[in-house]
C-alpha cells in the first residue's frame, strides 16, 4: 500500500510510501492522496502530519509518466480529468493529488530530504512545515520544462513575496531547510530523521485546544488574505462570534473557576 494512516484520536499521520520513486506523485497516488486527506476531513481527528517514509517527502509529479503524455490519445483524457473546473463547481483532484482540496482542520507537512517540484507544491498545501535540517525544496521541475500546476505560483508568493518566490521558480534552485525558516517556507527545522515526531508533537499540542476556535481562526488567517481591512475584520467577527458561542463564554468559565491559574494550562 502506498498510502497509509497512522491513527490516533485526535492525531491521524498520512504517510506517503513509494521510495523506489522517492515518492513521486502519478494518477494512482494522487487519487489515493486525495482520498486519504478526505478522510481525514470527515473523520474524527483533530490535525494531521503529512510525512513521506523512505528519506523523501515527495520528489513531484512522476515524470516517467508524464513522459507517456505526448501520446494525444494519453495526455488530453488526463489534462481533461484534471482540468480546473469552471465556476463554483467542486475542485477535481489536482496532478499532485489533496493540491486543491480546501480542509477544515490543520494539515501540518513533516519533509525529510526532497519537497522538490510538485512536492514542494504539496508541501505549499500544508499549514504548516517542519524541516529536518537536511530536508530541501525547489522547483525541479522548472529543469524539464514542467510548471507548476498544483498551487505553487499561488502559495509561493503569498507565503515569501513576490520577489523570493520569482527568483526560486524561474531558477529552479535548491533551497536548503535553513533558508526556508528563514525566508517563510518553513515554521520549524529540527535534526535529521525528527520531523515526523516534531511534526506529531505539535499536532497534539494544537489538537487538545477546544476546536471550534482553532478552526474559527485558522479560517480567518486563510479567508482574509488580500481583503481590505473592513471586509477582513467582518470575516474575522463571524467566524469568531460562532466559536465564542460554542465554546469560548464556556471556556472563561473555566477560568472564573481555576482552571490555568499561575500559568498551568496542563489541563486545560
Amino acid at each position: 500500500m502506498t498510502v497509509s494512516i497512522d491513527k490516533t484520536d485526535d492525531v491521524w499521520t498520512i504517510i506517503h510510501d513509494r521510495p523506489e520513486a522517492r515518492n513521486a506523485v502519478d494518477s494512482d497516488h494522487a487519487k489515493s492522496l486525495t482520498d486519504a486527506f478526505l478522510e481525514f476531513e470527515n473523520g474524527p481527528a483533530k490535525a494531521a502530519v503529512f510525512w513521506g517514509k523512505g528519506g523523501n517527502f515527495c520528489a513531484g509529479w512522476d515524470l516517467k509518466m508524464a513522459s507517456t503524455l505526448s501520446d494525444p490519445e494519453l495526455g488530453e483524457p488526463y489534462y481533461e480529468k484534471h482540468a480546473f473546473p469552471i465556476g463554483s463547481a467542486p475542485s477535481t483532484l489536482g496532478p499532485m493529488g489533496p493540491s486543491r482540496l480546501e480542509l477544515s482542520k490543520p494539515v501540518i507537512g513533516a519533509i525529510e530530504g526532497a519537497a522538490v517540484a510538485g512536492g514542494m507544491e504539496l508541501a505549499l498545501w500544508c499549514d504548516i512545515r517542519v524541516m529536518a535540517e537536511t530536508a530541501y525544496q525547489g522547483v525541479y521541475c522548472r529543469r524539464w520544462g514542467v510548471t507548476l500546476m498544483d498551487g505553487g505560483t499561488v502559495r509561493l508568493p503569498r507565503l515569501i513575496g513576490q520577489g523570493k518566490a520569482l527568483e526560486i521558480a524561474l531558477t529552479g534552485r535548491k533551497v536548503e531547510a535553513e533558508e526556508c525558516y528563514r525566508i517563510g517556507l518553513a515554521e520549524k527545522v529540527v535534526p535529521h530523521g525528527e520531523a515526523r515526531t516534531a511534526a506529531e508533537a505539535m499536532a497534539h499540542e494544537i489538537a487538545r485546544f477546544p476546536q471550534a476556535a482553532v478552526r474559527a481562526d485558522r479560517r480567518s488567517i486563510i479567508e482574509t488574505r488580500g481583503m481590505p481591512m473592513r471586509e477582513a475584520l467582518k470575516v474575522e467577527w463571524a467566524n469568531g462570534l460562532e466559536a465564542i458561542r460554542r465554546e469560548g463564554t464556556a471556556g472563561a468559565g473555566r477560568f472564573r473557576d481555576g482552571a490555568g491559574r499561575h500559568g498551568d494550562f496542563s489541563n486545560i
